[in-house]
């Protein structure tokens, strides 16, 4: 399946009303969700690599979640903040090239509709834009590093 094909297939979906369409073949699997809010586009290509690379960060994450929960002072400080979450599965990207500038760096004031990271699924580029005002406290993923759908990007002091 080709790009095109890819893109016609969004459009499709966005006008017949489902919420969700899958469809694998032998090198790929493609998942359209849509919802009230944007459209989302998850494709994974199986390869040898990527299952074990995937099957480390999960014990990862839960040895991440036992030191966060036992520094409750970190904690109720880090509340304030908001999230800026990624809305797809991909490849994620501080900057638009490699020698181009990040979008954003901890300190900066961003605000709605700004763009704040790129995330690559499937050859595509997609801007990632804040819902919110604030200032980027904490930038959570290294670039050109993997990121799963709703993963933490940045947290934004919102005052």
């Amino acid at each position: 399946m080709d790009i095109k094909q890819i893109q016609d297939l969004i459009k499709f979906v966005a006008k017949s009303g489902v919420n969700e369409v899958s469809i694998e073949e032998q090198d790929f699997k493609i998942t359209i969700k849509t919802s009230k809010e944007p459209t989302y586009v998850t494709a994974a290509v199986p390869a040898p690599a990527p299952a074990p690379v995937q099957s480390a960060p999960a014990p990862a994450q839960t040895e991440n979640k036992a030191p966060a929960q036992a520094s409750q002072p970190k904690d109720d400080d880090s509340s304030k903040y908001v999230t800026v979450k990624s809305p797809m599965i991909g490849t994620f990207y501080r900057s638009s090239g490699p020698d181009k500038p990040a979008f954003v760096n901890v300190g900066d004031s961003i605000s709605p509709g700004q763009v704040v990271c790129i995330v690559e699924a499937m050859k595509l580029f997609n801007e990632i834009e804040s819902e919110i005002a604030g200032k980027i406290v904490k930038v959570l993923v290294d670039d050109a590093q993997p990121v799963e759908y709703d993963q933490p990007l940045f947290l934004v002091d919102p005052s």
